[in-house]
């Protein structure tokens, strides 16, 4: 499980190649973690307060929060990556990330995308990661 966490930062820029559903998953996963731990180790609370209206923020400020915002900037072109080869793996375009751009529906069609099984075989870009007995698929 850790290796599918920390592979993306070990291929860091290449954006060529497929990855596998577990690989983008669980990559996922470790930033949600990151981000959920520091968030709730550091967070202060703040009270927002007008007329008829009282609510809670939470936020990092601070040390934590500029270590937090390094790493997800030392993080989003390992997570552009990941997202443009899982895309490859069902050979579609890594052109498709730009689907985040549009509000709730390229994010739901994005979704989906990223949940939908590769494309069994090798595609036009490259051999399959899942079932290979190529020993440099992830070279």
């Amino acid at each position: 499980m850790l290796t599918w966490m920390f592979m993306p930062y070990r291929r860091y820029a290449e954006f060529g190649g497929r990855s596998q559903r577990a690989e983008y998953w669980y990559f996922s996963l470790f930033l949600f973690l990151v981000a959920v731990i520091m968030t709730a180790i550091f967070a202060h609370p703040t009270e927002i307060r007008a007329p008829g209206f009282m609510s809670y923020n939470y936020g990092l400020t601070g040390i934590p929060g500029a270590v937090l915002n390094i790493f997800n900037l030392a993080s989003f072109i390992p997570s552009l990556a990941v997202g443009v080869r899982r895309l490859h793996d069902q050979d579609r375009s890594g052109w498709l990330m730009l689907l985040i751009l549009i509000p709730l529906l390229g994010w739901f069609a994005l979704f989906v995308l990223m949940c939908l099984d590769g494309t069994h075989g090798p595609n036009s870009y490259g051999p399959d990661p899942k079932h290979t007995s190529d020993v440099d698929a992830f070279s």
